[in-house]
């Protein structure tokens, strides 16, 4: 069977970090949520996604297909389901589609004529940005449990303290050295050939993908998530790192997630909680306002390429679009547009040339290169948050 995920109607609910990739390359727990159900599917699986995307991430269609609304994660009762349904058969949580079985185009689907199968079962879904962290703890444990089934952990250096170690789980080449591993509220996993530098405090869960790096003297307490190919360091409190990206300084980061190939400056710090406790407002990109979240929680939200200097400082639900370059002293505001180039006292239009130079030294650092697909993207990514911006 070919098994396709579908962005669905939540896309611009997940902006920015949607401007760059499907809703099915969103990283939430270990996996991406394209991998979690590839894991479970055995099957490889492509995507529909936005027309501009779609070079990069290409749709597969063949005679019979299974689409899949990709914000739903994955369950054994789920994919269950999934793996048999027939021909106009249709999964449904309310209104809302989660799959269909259909040998015609997606673009002819009539959903009145296919037989509804309503969805009783808890599961898990991805609706808002801020669901990414906020969601993160289940996500992990659902994840640590489908990679670590029936499999033993490579050994652990008795240089470390383990609390719970029976929770604690290293890939293959994964290393840790004099550091405290907390398991008790969650699990611990370490990703292949990752790193776990001398004098880390660690207290799960905490999810450390392929070849991540956490620095000397982090303390990091989840549900916690980096990203593959990232650096961090300092205090970090229940933030995702989708990956590729760098926070390798003192500072603080919390309830907060950040795209690919961004990089937060030295002592660069956001707020989470608001001096009041008031519960956070974020920047909705479809309402083009700010938007209740109901959480007292919620941090920064950063899209792909975007960077800070030094001693940068966010307020408590601040939204930042992709390619932004952040710097000055004093809080900038709470939502900036992608391609900004500023800070507290004000934003100009962050060039695509200039901000394509600085991604392609960045991405070659990770041994990628920056190439056309990626500066058409973004070129569209340019025009379309325009309207936000003062060019």
């Amino acid at each position: 069977m070919n098994y396709i995920l579908f962005d669905g109607t939540v896309r611009r609910a997940l902006l920015p970090f949607t401007f760059t990739r499907p809703v099915a390359d969103i990283r939430i727990g270990i996996l991406t949520i394209r991998e979690k159900w590839e894991k479970h599917l055995g099957n490889t699986i492509t995507t529909i996604t936005e027309d501009y995307l779609s070079e990069r991430f290409p749709m597969v269609e063949m005679d019979e297909n299974v689409l899949i609304n990709a914000s739903f994660l994955p369950n054994t009762e789920l994919v269950d389901l999934v793996t048999n349904l027939n021909e106009k058969e249709a999964v449904f949580l309310g209104e809302e589609v989660i799959a269909f079985y259909t040998k015609e185009t997606q673009e002819e689907v009539d959903f009145s004529t296919y037989t509804h199968i309503e969805f009783e079962g808890p599961v898990l879904r991805i609706e808002n940005t801020w669901d990414i962290f906020s969601k993160n703890g289940e996500a992990m444990q659902a994840d640590f449990d489908l990679l670590t089934k029936g499999r033993k952990s490579a050994p652990i250096s008795k240089t470390n303290s383990l609390v719970n170690p029976e929770n604690i789980f290293l890939e293959e080449g994964a290393s840790v050295e004099y550091s405290i591993l907390n398991a008790s509220e969650g699990p611990i996993y370490l990703g292949k050939n990752s790193e776990v530098w001398e004098g880390n405090l660690i207290r799960g869960g905490f999810a450390l993908c392929e070849k991540a790096v956490v620095k000397m003297g982090a303390r990091i307490y989840g549900p916690t998530t980096v990203g593959p190919y990232s650096k961090v360091c300092g205090e970090i409190s229940n933030s995702v790192l989708i990956g590729y990206s760098s926070k390798g300084h003192e500072g603080y980061l919390g309830n907060s997630v950040l795209g690919e190939w961004c990089n937060i400056g030295a002592d660069s710090n956001n707020s989470n909680l608001k001096n009041n406790y008031a519960k956070v407002r974020l920047w909705n990109y479809d309402t083009e306002k700010f938007e209740q979240t109901g959480l007292q929680f919620c941090g920064l939200m950063m899209g792909d390429h975007s960077k800070t200097a030094i001693n940068t400082m966010f307020n408590t639900g601040t939204v930042i679009g992709v390619n932004c370059n952040i710097y000055v002293p004093g809080f900038p505001r709470n939502f900036v547009p992608s391609f900004s180039w500023g800070g507290a006292s004000g934003f100009t239009t962050y060039q695509p040339q200039k901000a394509y130079e600085a991604a392609k030294v960045m991405m070659a650092r990770r041994a990628v290169e920056f190439n056309e697909m990626d500066a058409k993207i973004l070129d569209h990514v340019f025009e379309e948050t325009r309207r936000w911006r003062k060019d």
